[in-house]
């Protein structure tokens, strides 16, 4: 069933490539707005495979709108994703 997400600390073309290329291998075709705020991803998942998206998501430092983090968890969050904006424009995706 195709569902979209509302998703954290993407920035630019670079982090929704990353999302793109890193979430593809187990999730499929991903599609990112960039025109929203926050940001929306939207894929074909089960409901069987949404715990695993939300690790993933979560894991690259993009966690979904809805996860209630601590400033720990958040901080790391917004770390991570400029790591992983990092390498999306390393392997080429333009800000």
């Amino acid at each position: 069933m195709k569902k979209t997400f509302q998703v954290e600390n993407v920035k630019c073309g670079a982090c929704a490539a990353t999302l793109k290329n890193k979430l593809a291998p187990e999730f499929g075709e991903i599609e990112v707005n960039l025109d929203t705020h926050p940001r929306e991803i939207t894929l074909d998942i089960e409901e069987s495979q949404l715990d695993a998206l939300q690790a993933a998501l979560r894991s690259l430092g993009y966690p979904l709108s809805t996860d209630e983090l601590g400033f720990v968890d958040n901080t790391t969050a917004k770390v991570k994703s400029f790591v992983s904006c990092a390498v999306g424009k390393i392997e080429g995706e333009e800000c």
